[in-house]
C-alpha cells in the first residue's frame, strides 16, 4: 500500500476540513494509508465517526507547531522544525512516506520541501503543476506559483519536466507545448520570454511556440509554460471569474418565476457543466522536480478539494515522478534537452 503524509493542520481551514478530507480519500482509495500530521489531540476527535476499515489505515504522526500562513520562508526554516508542514516532508525524506499533501503557506513549503529533498539532477528550481479544464480534455500549466521569477534556463527546464509528466504519468505521447507570453509573434514578450523561447524551440520538444492567455482553455496545447508570477495570478483569475459566472448564473436563475422554470429545465445540462468546472475537481499541484512527491493544496479547500490533492498525490507517487523526471533529464534520458 502506498502511504502518503499529509500536513492536517495548515491551511485556511485546518483540521477541521483536512482530516474529514483524508478520510474521503481513504475511501476512494481502498489502496492507500496516511500519516496524519499534527497535534494528536485535535486529530483524534475527528477521526471519532470513522469506520474501523478506514481508521486501521490512517495513522496519526505527532507534531506540536503550525507554519503561518504569514511566515517568511527563511523562518519557516529556521524556526519550524517541529511543525506539521516540516515533519510531512521529512517522512518523505526519510523513506516512511512516498509523498506528501499541506494545504499551508507556499513559499515556506516551497522552501522547506528544496531544503529537505533537494531536486532531481539538473534541475535548478522545482515548479508547482497543476491540471486545468481546456477544450477536449486538460492542459498542464507550470509553474503556478513556486518561483515568482524563473530564467530562460528555468522556464527551458519546466517546458521539460512538464513533458515528462504529460507523457508518463497522463499518457500524452508528444505533448504539444506552449510559451505564454503577450502575444505569438516572435517579436513579442521580454528578454527572458524572448531567450527561453530560443532554448526551448531548440530542446526537442514538440513546441508550438507563444501563446496567449486564452490559449490556454482551447485545447490547442497540452503544456503550459511561465513563470511562478504570471502562472499565479492566471490561476486566481480563472477561479474568481468561476465563481463570478456561477454566481451570475445562480441570480439569473432565480430572478423570476419563469427565470426558475427555465433554471428546471437546465438543471441536467447545468448540472454537468458545473461539475465540469468546479475547481475542486482541479485542486492539488505538484511540485515536479523535487525528489519526493510534494503537493500543494490550495489554502482554502474544503474536505472534496483536499480529497483531490491527496489523490493526485497518490497517483504522482504509483507513477514515481522523481524518478521520471530523473530518468528523462538524465545522460540517456529520451528528453535531456540540448
Amino acid at each position: 500500500m502506498p502511504t502518503l503524509a499529509i500536513d492536517v493542520m495548515s491551511g485556511d481551514l485546518g483540521a477541521a476540513e483536512c482530516v474529514p478530507g483524508a478520510l474521503l480519500a481513504l475511501e476512494q482509495a481502498p489502496d492507500l494509508r496516511l500519516e496524519l500530521v499534527g497535534k494528536p489531540e485535535t486529530i483524534e476527535p475527528l477521526l471519532a465517526g470513522a469506520s474501523a476499515s478506514l481508521r486501521a489505515r490512517a495513522t496519526i504522526v505527532a507534531a506540536s507547531d503550525v507554519v503561518p500562513m504569514d511566515e517568511l520562508p527563511r523562518a519557516a526554516i529556521r524556526r519550524r522544525k517541529a511543525s506539521s508542514m516540516r515533519i510531512a516532508i521529512d517522512r518523505v525524506k526519510e523513506g516512511a512516506a512516498l509523498g506528501c499533501v499541506s494545504a499551508g503557506n507556499t513559499g515556506a513549503l516551497t522552501a522547506i520541501a528544496h531544503f529537505v529533498l533537494k531536486t532531481v539532477p539538473e534541475v535548478e528550481r522545482a515548479p508547482i503543476m497543476s491540471a486545468l479544464p481546456a477544450a477536449h480534455g486538460h492542459a498542464y500549466m507550470l509553474d503556478l506559483g513556486a518561483n515568482v521569477s524563473a530564467t530562460a534556463e528555468q522556464l527551458r527546464q519546466f517546458a521539460l519536466m512538464g513533458s515528462i509528466v504529460a507523457r508518463d504519468v497522463h499518457g500524452i505521447a508528444q505533448p504539444r507545448v506552449g510559451l505564454l507570453n503577450i502575444g505569438e509573434e516572435d517579436i513579442k514578450g521580454h528578454e527572458t520570454v524572448q531567450a527561453a523561447n530560443a532554448l526551448i524551440a531548440a530542446s526537442g520538444l514538440r513546441y508550438l511556440g507563444f501563446i496567449e492567455g486564452d490559449d490556454i482553455f482551447s485545447g490547442e496545447v497540452d503544456v503550459v509554460v511561465t513563470d511562478g508570477f504570471t502562472g499565479n495570478v492566471a490561476l486566481k483569475s480563472m477561479e474568481g471569474l468561476a465563481r463570478l459566472i456561477a454566481g451570475t448564473m445562480r441570480a439569473e436563475f432565480t430572478r423570476s418565476l419563469g427565470s426558475r422554470a427555465a433554471a428546471l429545465v437546465a438543471r441536467p445540462v447545468l448540472k454537468r457543466v458545473g461539475a465540469a468546472l468546479d475547481p475542486r475537481r482541479y485542486n492539488g499541484a505538484c511540485m515536479v522536480g523535487l525528489r519526493g512527491v510534494v503537493v500543494k493544496s490550495h489554502g482554502s479547500a474544503d474536505r472534496t478539494a483536499f480529497a483531490r490533492a491527496i489523490a493526485l498525490a497518490r497517483n504522482a507517487a504509483i507513477h514515481d515522478i522523481p524518478g521520471c523526471v530523473a530518468r528523462a533529464l538524465g545522460p540517456n534520458g529520451s528528453l535531456q534537452g540540448s
